[in-house]
């Protein structure tokens, strides 16, 4: 006969009821978590970790002001990173993000309510600031059918019953994004809907101090997945038959063995294929004596993005002398750009006052030079002057802020291209480069 049984043994038993981060100690807990084999990293690097409560309180305090400071009713958000911000719970999330089942409303007294998967409502009941958890934002067509309509109105009308409690006469509603019929029925209970994304984007920009905290701890997870990623490449490529896929699904498991939760993007690439840049991982087999790129857009521990790129010379020959010259440019590039960063300077004077890339260079250089990054990548972009939208980001840098500085490096009609991307606290006085993942020796000619 089968016993079954729960295990109700602790993660640690010599911790007490909580771990270092202030979340319970309890093996099964709802809430997604970094592993033990994180805390034992962290640990041992001397990393503080940091008070998750404090930090989900610091996020739901900002939403609130936000809120309050334009005199809205309360911001309704569907998209899953708003909804991370918020309440710090989860839901399967890559899936949410094209069948949006989630909501999450903010009003203008703080009172918040989440609508999730109707059979999960327990996901979120961890975090006490999540003051009920209902069902029925799920407003899209395969789960809905031809009676979307009803379901958007039942679902607005509840909208409009917890406004006219906790912010009485106010109509004003900013949402982030919606499906049609939410839309037209969010209209149709008489708001006046906001731009919600501008809301979300700007009060995630600022940083508190756990969050920092959390972004250390996760940048540290991050860049040791790297090393294991790169150490693997090393290793298997010069014996043949060593594929993109096979050094990038490294750094996959790596970061779920982290606590880690997705990579966003599939930017890895070997040899010819990294020009032009954006290329996906694929099946090709990387030779010896080629160059790797790549761009990790992960999500790290605790819901963190760590968005960070290196380019590696992978052989036992030297790399070419215009692969080096392009990889000196290019962290020349990012330096100087970094050394900018100050609280009060404006975006549009980053923009004008950046390092200026070789003219064949030029025209395939990345999107932007710098931008926000948190939970994703975020608010704000900096543009390159020629491709600056006057009035788009008339901003000044705040402490608290981390952005990231990039570079690519991809001559036109060339058979490389250079990924360069560090990740920077916006401080009281200036900046602090969190990234510390070396350069390649033999690309930056040290080698």
């Amino acid at each position: 006969m089968n016993t079954h049984f729960r295990d109700t043994r602790k993660i640690d038993p010599t911790r007490g009821t909580t771990l270092g981060d202030n979340t319970p100690n309890d093996a099964d807990r709802i809430e997604i978590g970094p592993t033990q084999l994180a805390y034992r990293e962290w640990e041992a690097a001397g990393l503080a970790l940091p008070d998750l409560q404090a930090m989900r309180r610091f996020r739901w305090e900002r939403l609130t002001a936000s809120v309050v400071a334009r005199d809205y009713a309360g911001v309704l958000m569907f998209d899953p990173l708003n909804i991370r911000y918020a309440t710090d719970s989860t839901n399967m999330q890559l899936w949410n993000t094209h069948n949006p089942f989630r909501a999450v409303l903010v009003c203008a007294d703080g009172y918040m309510v989440i609508w999730d998967y109707k059979n999960s409502p327990f996901l979120s009941t961890f975090n006490p600031l999540v003051r009920e958890q209902r069902s029925g934002a799920d407003l899209f067509y395969f789960d809905r059918g031809d009676k979307v309509d009803v379901a958007a109105d039942t679902f607005a009308n509840e909208v409009r019953v917890l406004l006219a409690e906790h912010a009485p006469g106010n109509k004003r509603l900013a949402v982030d994004k919606v499906m049609l019929h939410g839309l037209r029925a969010l209209q149709a209970q008489g708001f006046e809907v906001m731009e919600g994304e501008e809301v979300t984007e700007k009060t995630r920009a600022i940083k508190g101090p756990d969050e920092i905290k959390a972004m250390r701890c996760a940048s540290h997870a991050c860049e040791t997945a790297v090393a294991m990623m790169e150490r693997f490449a090393r290793e298997a490529v010069p014996q043949g038959q060593t594929s993109e896929d096979d050094i990038w699904a490294v750094l996959h498991a790596e970061n779920i063995r982290r606590g880690g939760e997705w990579i966003e993007t599939r930017l890895l690439t070997s040899g010819p294929r990294t020009n032009p840049w954006f290329q996906e991982c694929g099946g090709r087999i990387v030779q010896n004596n080629e160059i790797v790129s790549f761009d990790t857009d992960l999500i790290g521990s605790y819901g963190i993005c760590v968005d960070i790129s290196r380019s590696w010379w992978i052989g036992d020959r030297p790399p070419p002398a215009d692969m080096v010259y392009a990889m000196q440019h290019g962290h020349e590039h990012i330096m100087r750009n970094m050394e900018l960063l100050k609280p009060g300077i404006t975006i549009p004077e980053l923009t004008a006052q950046c390092h200026v890339l070789d003219p064949h260079f030029q025209a395939l250089k990345y999107g932007c030079m710098m931008h926000g990054v948190g939970l994703c990548d975020e608010w704000p972009l900096v543009a390159y002057p020629d491709n600056a939208v006057p009035g788009a980001f008339d901003y000044a840098l705040e402490p608290g802020m981390v952005l990231c500085v990039e570079a690519l490096i991809s001559p036109e009609g060339g058979d490389f291209s250079i990924k360069l991307e560090d990740q920077v606290l916006i401080t009281e006085t200036g900046f602090e480069n969190l990234t510390r993942y070396p350069f390649d020796d033999a690309l930056m000619g040290r080698a």
